[in-house]
């Protein structure tokens, strides 16, 4: 049974064989009975496409998903759809989002052709003021992605001439100089998979995430997100299908990229991180305080993109649909395409019912009456739960934030992803008991 399993992921997630003794040990398999296979997903829909989110619920967070339907499931986790809508809703609505992409595409395309082309941009293409640069192998002439100026596909015209548009000039100019850096990130992006050896693949992902940064002006592109975006590339055969799965990841992360002169992202979860230690673990806290890592900047990476480096591309995957299982709240497609009309039901807190359609986490916190609250994200509790597990090593063998690093990255010591959520989960518990009688 183990080797079928492991066959079975080699087939979906296949690694190339010179990288085989390079890459963790992936520990998840589907087991039958706990994952949610094709068979049970399917036969959670009525008839004409409601879907019975609370058993689907359920199985996610007993075993996680069969690779065979991890990308569409991931669409309802992350609130791309309504579990209440119809086949025939859900439908119209992908169509819709599809239209947008291959529109939001061509105005990439407009300015920088190279996008859709097949092919990514992997050296500058235009100088901090908005030159564009050489390319050294076109004999001397300027590269097609060109010079920037504030023209843009659909500048207004004044006196028969594109108007000028200082604001709308710079977003192109910072847009463009991320380009290469995107297309860098892109050809380093799990390239031990078998998947990205195709020059299509790894297009698809630098044109998804390349569309991504020119319509979030605010965040732009920031290294890791091509962690976020890689999996849903391989999941989603339809790229506009992906591109729309990644942006609703990032509804979720993208607070983890936003970055100014006075801090960074992960910052106040990070803050939250040091808060919640100092509660279960006082001594643990006043040990990292006194190694000058009471800031927890150790712990950066591991938010940063949601473990994506401590575990297998497999498991760091099983990881995710398990961390979203458990904070689903299945008012969250209303969240996104309508707040105005979100709002949690006063009766949902004594309906047993009700509470079956949220996820083991978001279930906790509206019984404890914090639903309503900037709560605390599950992975924070999960890097909590990791710091408490090493609680003995830390306190015996850290002498500096450099050991507190070493022993968090020690691979010898392997991560289990469902034990991990579990942990988390008992490390929520206990901050809430404490700060309540606090």
């Amino acid at each position: 049974m183990k080797n079928a399993a492991s066959g079975e992921l080699d087939a979906f997630y296949a690694t190339r064989p010179e990288c085989q003794g390079d890459v963790p040990k992936t520990r998840f398999k589907p087991k039958s009975g706990k994952t949610l296979s094709a068979r049970k997903w399917h036969s959670a829909f009525s008839q004409d496409g409601r879907l019975d989110i609370a058993k689907v619920l359920s199985r996610i967070q007993r075993g996680g998903i069969h690779p065979s339907i991890k990308g569409v499931v991931w669409e309802f986790l992350l609130g791309c759809f309504n579990p209440d809508s119809t086949f025939d809703e859900r439908s119209e609505l992908r169509q819709c989002r599809r239209e947008q992409y291959g529109t939001w595409k061509a105005e990439c395309q407009k300015m920088v052709p190279t996008i859709g082309s097949g092919k990514i941009i992997t050296a500058p293409i235009i100088t901090e003021d908005g030159q564009p640069i050489q390319d050294p192998s076109s004999n001397g002439e300027l590269q097609d992605n060109g010079a920037v100026t504030s023209i843009t596909p659909d500048a207004p015209m004044e006196n028969g001439e594109p108007a000028v548009d200082a604001a709308l000039e710079k977003r192109v100019i910072q847009w463009k100089l991320n380009l290469h850096q995107i297309g860098l990130d892109v050809l380093r992006t799990d390239r031990s998979l078998v998947f990205y050896e195709s020059e299509a693949n790894l297009a698809k992902l630098w044109d998804i995430l390349a569309v991504y940064a020119w319509i979030d002006n605010d965040v732009g592109y920031v290294q890791g997100m091509n962690d976020f975006c890689s999996p849903m590339v391989i999941l989603l055969e339809n790229e506009a299908d992906a591109f729309w799965c990644f942006e609703h990841v990032m509804r979720r992360m993208r607070a983890n990229f936003r970055t100014t002169t006075s801090s960074i992202g992960v910052q106040s979860q990070l803050c939250t991180l040091s808060a919640v230690i100092k509660v279960v673990d006082p001594k643990l806290h006043q040990h990292l305080e006194n190694l000058d890592g009471g800031e927890y900047l150790f712990a950066f990476r591991m938010l940063m993109v949601l473990f994506r480096r401590e575990f297998s591309f497999v498991d760091s995957m099983y990881l995710w649909e398990l961390i979203w299982a458990m904070e689903y709240n299945p008012n969250i497609f209303s969240l996104y395409e309508d707040p105005n009309t979100a709002t949690e039901s006063i009766a949902t807190k004594g309906n047993d019912k009700l509470l079956k359609k949220y996820g083991k986490f978001e279930r906790k916190n509206i019984k404890t009456g914090i639903a309503d609250q900037q709560h605390t994200a599950l992975s924070v509790f999960l890097v909590a739960g990791v710091l408490e597990a090493k609680h003995k090593r830390l306190l015996k063998e850290a002498k500096g934030v450099d050991d507190v690093v070493k022993i968090l990255n020690d691979t010898t010591e392997k991560l289990d992803a469902k034990k991990a959520c579990l942990d988390a989960l008992k490390i929520q518990k206990k901050y809430l008991s404490k700060t309540k009688k606090q």
